[in-house]
């Protein structure tokens, strides 16, 4: 059944309210993105299990070629990528508004959403900003360790725990990841849905975005920093509590542009 309406597209000058937020929305939105997920359990397992199952073969790969420093850039950016992932989520989620019982497949049918061209713009700026990301951890690495890499994870961890130099990497790695991380959010947190939603261009979904980032800016450290911790607890379980994580956060983050965005001004 069809769910999309071409008619909804707004022009480039066209502006949305934003909505001031309260913490008591932070909390609703997880609310409603757990509840979404306990209703659409078995969907959300399945396409749960890609990350953990991306971030295993991350593993595997950094340890193959050597590439130990990567490792916690690597993990780290799936923040940086979450939400263009998470785009098939943010589908269910609005199926699921709408009243239908939206099975895995309706993930795949945002395939079919006339904002698809700007989505893949907006992933391409995100994957713009990963690849960004890593070339600093691996240029950090190499002013503080030299071009020479650890030839083991336990190598690796002597030298960040247990040297000085190390240590600067620990602390400069986490100051500008969490700038990465900023922009990320800012320019994505509701971009993605607001494309999804109302099918505009992606400079109309990048402003909206920064203005609310703008608007609520406390809130949204907050939010950042749930995410953040999220997705750290879900890493340290072995991986496998992404498969939880990031499918309650992908509908939390639906739930929250909701309580953020208003109708568009006419």
């Amino acid at each position: 059944m069809a769910s999309y309406n071409v008619a909804s597209r707004v022009s480039h000058a066209q502006r949305f309210p934003i909505r001031h937020l309260h913490f008591s929305d932070l909390k609703s939105a997880l609310v409603h993105g757990i509840d979404d997920f306990w209703e659409m359990p078995s969907h959300l397992l399945f396409l749960g299990l890609l990350y953990p199952v991306a971030g295993i073969i991350i593993g595997v790969i950094t340890a193959g070629q050597n590439a130990f420093y990567l490792l916690y850039p690597l993990l780290s950016g799936f923040v940086l990528v979450g939400p263009f992932a998470a785009v098939g989520l943010y589908e269910m989620s609005r199926r699921r508004e709408r009243g239908e019982r939206p099975s895995w497949r309706a993930a795949f049918l945002v395939l079919q959403s006339p904002g698809m061209a700007s989505i893949m713009a907006l992933g391409a700026l995100l994957a713009a900003l990963f690849t960004a990301w890593l070339i600093t951890a691996q240029s950090l690495y190499y002013f503080f360790f030299g071009d020479e890499p650890a030839r083991s994870y336990s190598e690796f961890f002597g030298q960040i725990f247990h040297t000085q130099a190390g240590v600067s990497l620990f602390i400069a790695g986490n100051i500008i990841g969490l700038l990465f991380a900023i922009v990320a959010l800012s320019i994505s947190v509701f971009s993605f849905p607001l494309i999804l939603d109302r099918h505009v261009p992606v400079d109309v979904a990048l402003r909206t975005s920064l203005e609310a980032a703008r608007e609520n800016p406390v809130q949204l450290g907050v939010w950042g920093f749930i995410v953040g911790a999220s997705m750290f607890a879900g890493i340290a379980l072995a991986m496998m509590g992404l498969a939880i994580v990031m499918p309650v956060l992908a509908h939390a983050t639906w739930h929250l542009y909701r309580r953020t965005i208003g109708e568009p001004i006419i």
